[in-house]
């Protein structure tokens, strides 16, 4: 009845071997490798083709160690309204621990989350857009700039992102360099500055990267204000096209109603 329905849960990898392009899909909890953390949930259009049904994918933030693609619930279903000829996609990946931080295994979870979706089961195009809240605003520009040779995303909206970790405001204060360890582990930028710079997403932009709008606050208690500037000096340098906006007075996604209804129309 839930096949029938449009609604699947799927707890397992391939365990469908085909969804009917004529029907639309919501399949939540989705695997994609065999993590227990490693789910995604994703939305799949009515009459999609490999060849032009698009996808947005959306990467929730919290500080590469916590968070969960519920916080994008809202947005999920936001845009399976606005764009019905869209697939959509909501990420959960491998949360950081003291152990295991998150870098690499994050870009390589992103990876293997497109590798799934890129089955023909799903009849999805290879053009995606990629949505990420801080932490996972920095995981889709990292991953855009520098883990797609194929050039597959087009474009990435990065909200309250950390570009540079290079950048003075991080390197020198206590406690935007403890936040860092989540993505780097007990490393501290003078160990080993070159992989700091590897994981900068300022660092890695090309002449290739995908058009990126950006959105900051002033007062960001989290992510210093030379991290929007240090973006675009970047990526104007590489002729990438972009747009960049700094609401003044607010903090880190926490928009006055005025400053929402500009992010969201945007």
């Amino acid at each position: 009845m839930s096949l029938f329905l449009g609604c699947v849960k799927e707890d397992s990898i391939n365990n469908v071997t085909s969804y009917d392009p004529k029907k639309s899909f919501t399949i939540t909890d989705l695997s994609y490798g065999i993590h227990s953390q490693q789910k995604m949930d994703l939305y799949l259009p009515v009459n999609r083709n490999s060849d032009s049904t698009k996808v947005f994918i959306l990467i929730h933030g919290g500080g590469w160690s916590a968070g969960d693609k519920a916080d994008f619930n809202d947005l999920f279903n936001g845009l399976k309204s606005t764009y019905p000829d869209h697939a959509v996609m909501n990420l959960n990946y491998q949360l950081a621990t003291p152990g295991s931080p998150g870098y690499p295994k994050q870009i390589n979870d992103i990876q293997q989350a497109i590798d799934e979706i890129q089955l023909p089961k799903y009849n999805l195009s290879k053009q995606y857009f990629l949505f990420g809240a801080s932490a996972g605003a920095h995981l889709s520009m990292l991953y855009g700039y520098a883990f797609d040779p194929n050039l597959f995303v087009k474009g990435i909206c990065n909200t309250v992102g950390p570009t540079d970790l290079t950048d003075t405001a991080y390197i020198n204060h206590p406690i935007y360099n403890a936040i860092l360890g989540g993505l780097v582990g007990n490393v501290t930028y003078s160990q080993n500055p070159a992989l700091y710079a590897e994981v900068s997403p300022a660092k890695r932009v090309t002449t290739d990267s995908p058009k990126t709008i950006s959105f900051y606050g002033s007062v960001d208690p989290l992510i210093p204000v030379t991290q929007m500037s240090l973006l675009q000096k970047a990526l104007d340098a590489n002729g990438v096209e972009s747009e960049a906006t700094m609401y003044m007075g607010d903090g880190h996604g926490n928009w006055s109603p005025a400053n929402a209804q500009d992010y969201l129309f945007r």
